[in-house]
């Protein structure tokens, strides 16, 4: 019970934050802009753009998801959102901190290398569903 409270207690201030960030960026995101940038016919470009804004989302899961979530909503594209989803997951930068240090610069251009080219086959495929 005592470990239940705890991770309520550090989960519950990033959930609230979360939701914040997530209700500002439904307000002010414009369906137009969403649609147009990364909509279901942006194509690669589409792809491209999501893959970049994955690699630098800061946050969690906690943020990230609902974040997606909203752009999903508001129009973006299943693949674009595939991408966005792989990018961050596979690819952001904050991971670059620790990486570099323990598995060395060759370790981390060859991942990162292979791991670029992932988002963009996993939306692709997700724009043909």
């Amino acid at each position: 019970m005592r470990q239940g409270w705890g991770t309520l207690k550090r989960t519950l201030p990033l959930l609230v934050v979360a939701f914040l960030i997530v209700g500002y960026v439904s307000v002010l995101s414009p369906q137009n802009l969403v649609q147009a940038w990364i909509g279901p016919g942006s194509g690669w470009r589409g792809l491209v753009l999501a893959e970049g804004v994955g690699i630098v989302l800061p946050g969690g899961p906690y943020v990230v998801f609902p974040l997606i979530a909203v752009l999903y909503q508001a129009g973006a594209g299943l693949g674009p959102m595939v991408a966005m989803i792989t990018s961050w997951a596979t690819l952001a930068l904050v991971s670059v901190t620790f990486e570099l240090p323990f598995m060395g610069w060759r370790f981390t251009a060859v991942r990162w290398g292979l791991a670029l080219i992932s988002p963009l086959l996993a939306g692709a495929i997700a724009q043909l569903i």
